[in-house]
């Protein structure tokens, strides 16, 4: 399972965006909220999850 980011925690700033080494998680132009782009590209490594101040990434394994 890719990163799940919680929209309603997110408040846009950007770190997980620029901490993912798979250039995975971007921020949408509309809301500019964070949005997992490829989620099977996903390495689950959870760089985005440690970095993020609002807790606003998880992930759920099997």
């Amino acid at each position: 399972m890719p990163a799940i980011i919680n929209i309603d925690k997110c408040t846009g700033c950007g770190v997980c965006d620029e901490i993912c080494p798979g250039d995975i998680i971007y921020m949408t132009d509309d809301t500019s909220k964070a949005m997992v782009r490829y989620p099977d590209e996903c390495w689950n490594c959870g760089s985005c999850r440690i970095e993020c101040p609002e807790d606003a990434v998880s992930y759920i394994f099997p």
